[in-house]
């Protein structure tokens, strides 16, 4: 078996991803593109890890945009999702539904922080990394001890963190995650696979 046992996707696009607009934990749905690029998630998926083991499992984020398209994938699979709230995107506070261009020109020093995915930035009001931080490992550690090889549809701050954790160094938390991306949770191996997805959006 490859490194990686469990592999994360990011969901497909939302509208809020097009503007590049900070959806925190708002029920956001998927766009046209986000369920096409579901679809071609869930192909993807089928063939399995990269030694072409099949997933057995398969574990979501409740927010409707990873939960929609872990329905898709999950057609694909035979699986049931199964949701787990520590998978949640971010808590984005006081800039929840606000445009990053808005928040950049009110508070550019900490809207760095966040598209630099610094380990110390926190959301004013809302949740830091750190904190995120916490939950993310735990829900990945009951992951692990589950059936194996296991499909996790989440969002592109989690996946940032979680491979942060695991290469010990910032620019793996920096890094853009596409929508739709498959990336095996092993630092090293993801550096070296083609994710697909689309355009590599920010997370928001």
């Amino acid at each position: 078996m490859s490194p990686a046992n469990v592999y994360l996707a990011r969901h497909g696009q939302t509208a809020y991803n097009l503007e590049r607009r900070f959806q925190g934990h708002l029920p956001v749905p998927l766009d046209d593109t986000g369920r096409e690029q579901a679809a071609d998630l869930a192909e993807r998926a089928a063939s399995g890890t990269g030694d072409g083991i099949p997933f057995v499992a398969l574990w979501c984020s409740p927010l409707l945009r990873a939960r929609e398209t872990a329905d898709i994938v999950a057609t694909h699979l035979s699986l049931k999702p199964r949701q787990d709230p520590r998978l949640m995107e971010t808590d984005a506070g006081d800039w929840t539904d606000r445009l990053f261009t808005d928040v950049q020109a009110e508070d550019p020093e900490g809207f760095a922080g966040f598209i630099e995915g610094r380990p110390d930035f926190a959301f004013p009001g809302g949740e830091s990394f750190a904190q995120q931080g916490i939950r993310v490992a735990a829900a990945l550690a009951d992951v692990k001890r589950g059936e194996l090889p296991a499909l996790v549809v989440c969002h592109g701050v989690v996946i940032r963190i979680a491979l942060y954790q695991r290469a010990g160094h910032r620019v793996a938390l920096a890094e853009r995650v596409p929508n739709a991306a498959l990336v095996p949770l092993d630092a090293t191996e993801a550096e070296h696979t083609e994710l697909g997805g689309g355009t590599a959006l920010p997370p928001s």
